[in-house]
């Protein structure tokens, strides 16, 4: 286990999965200046993790996150500068784990608003316990998001329902959530746990090279890349040159369970 930001944030590498904690249980895991500036850090450690093939991103105790610690406002937008320094910390907390090529599953329970939903939505799948909230609220504090974190809202639950939850900063059910497309499943908070494990490990079982890939083209996607380019047909063309495509190949001739390397 590794620890950073004083114990703000929490590491744990246990074979290919791999669990991120934001730690911060008594501040319903509000995420502070320290942990802003470690989480770069922290997502470069992950991807030299070779054992690694999926990150888990969890709030300690019963909450995901509550947002930015309000506590540090009157320091962060003390002025233009400071408050340009803080969105540039943001930008490169929120962009490294979107950029991490592993697969990142957000295990949401509790309170997951503001800042915490921009972390949530920076990772590649949610999901939630059926008594999670949601909600985007900076209007409520005069604020905006980033641009990069109404991009990525954007693009999980259309212009619309973005402009409706950024309007009126209502904190959303998790079936609500669901059925706008901002979290993949939703269960029971007694099974949550198992079930945001056992997709992990299917994931985690599956060709690395084939999800990195395809997480790439999902992101070029949804930055409005409309047409193949020769990137996009080398990666393609790679895949089918790669071991695991190899070994998928042998394994479903052999008709037995592939191991990827």
């Amino acid at each position: 286990m590794k620890s950073y930001a004083e114990g703000a944030l929490r590491f744990d590498a246990d074979g290919a999965v791999a669990i991120l904690t934001l730690n911060r249980p008594a501040a319903r895991n509000a995420l502070n200046l320290a942990m802003w500036r470690a989480l770069p850090e922290v997502v470069a450690d992950v991807a030299a993790e070779s054992s690694v093939r999926v990150l888990i991103l969890r709030g300690a105790g019963e909450n995901f996150a509550s947002g930015a610690d309000i506590t540090e406002f009157p320091k962060v937008f003390a002025d233009r500068t400071s408050a340009l320094d803080y969105a540039r910390l943001l930008e490169a907390a929120t962009g490294a784990l979107a950029a991490l090529e592993k697969p990142v599953i957000a295990w949401i329970e509790g309170y997951c608003i503001g800042a915490g939903l921009a972390i949530a939505l920076a990772c590649d799948l949610r999901i939630a316990a059926s008594d999670a909230r949601f909600g985007a609220p900076p209007a409520k504090l005069g604020l905006i998001y980033s641009l990069g974190d109404t991009r990525r809202l954007v693009n999980a639950v259309g212009g619309s329902a973005a402009k409706a939850m950024l309007f009126t900063g209502v904190l959303y059910q998790a079936a609500t959530a669901l059925a706008l497309g901002l979290v993949d499943e939703v269960h029971p908070d007694d099974i949550l746990e198992s079930e945001v494990r056992a997709r992990a490990g299917v994931i985690a079982g599956l060709s690395a090279t084939s999800i990195r890939s395809a997480k790439t083209m999902v992101g070029l996607v949804e930055t409005g890349v409309a047409g193949e380019t020769e990137t996009t047909r080398a990666m393609f063309a790679d895949a089918a040159l790669s071991e695991d495509f190899a070994e998928g190949l042998a394994a479903f001739r052999a008709k037995r369970p592939p191991v990827f390397q």
